[in-house]
């Protein structure tokens, strides 16, 4: 990970933090009872519990330092203080599809909390670098695999 700031919304900062404190005390716990069990079917070598044990434990400790590092370099997005005349992380923009003549809402987060699932793009994705410092009215082009699409910038507001 890199030592970039990691810029979050009140709402990311909290899923991280909750995350954070599941890892730490029950997954931890769970893990620590597994691998028990696992020892005690004897001869570690041969023991594919233990080794899977070990191997989600390995995974476990790496997944809880990125989050603490993460959470360190947070920045949170100051919703209270966003100029809603342009797009900017923590926005949330209404978009219609040129194209298609669809509309479709995003939210421009950090990389740490996209989900595009949700509707919760990247600042660092294609769309994202292109709506950042956009003003209603403008048309934003982004060079996808099936082609360039086009979007108008129909609204910018906050959650």
């Amino acid at each position: 990970m890199s030592n970039e700031e990691v810029f979050l919304t009140k709402e990311g900062l909290a899923k991280l933090e909750e995350e954070l404190r599941e890892l730490k005390t029950v997954k931890r716990k769970e893990l620590a009872a597994r691998l028990k069990l696992a020892i005690s079917y004897g001869d570690l070598k041969e023991n594919s519990e233990y080794h899977s044990a070990k191997e989600d434990q390995s995974f476990m400790e790496t997944r809880i330092m990125i989050l603490e590092k993460m959470l360190t370099k947070a920045q949170i997005v100051d919703e209270s203080s966003m100029d809603l005349s342009k797009v900017s992380v923590g926005s949330l923009v209404t978009l219609n599809d040129v194209e298609y003549s669809e509309k479709i809402e995003y939210r421009v987060v950090g990389p740490a909390e996209a989900d595009v699932l949700n509707n919760k793009i990247s600042y660092e994705s294609p769309l994202g670098k292109e709506l950042l410092g956009k003003k209603v009215g403008d048309i934003i082009s982004v060079n996808a695999p099936m082609g360039i699409i086009q979007y108008e910038l129909l609204e910018i507001k906050l959650l």
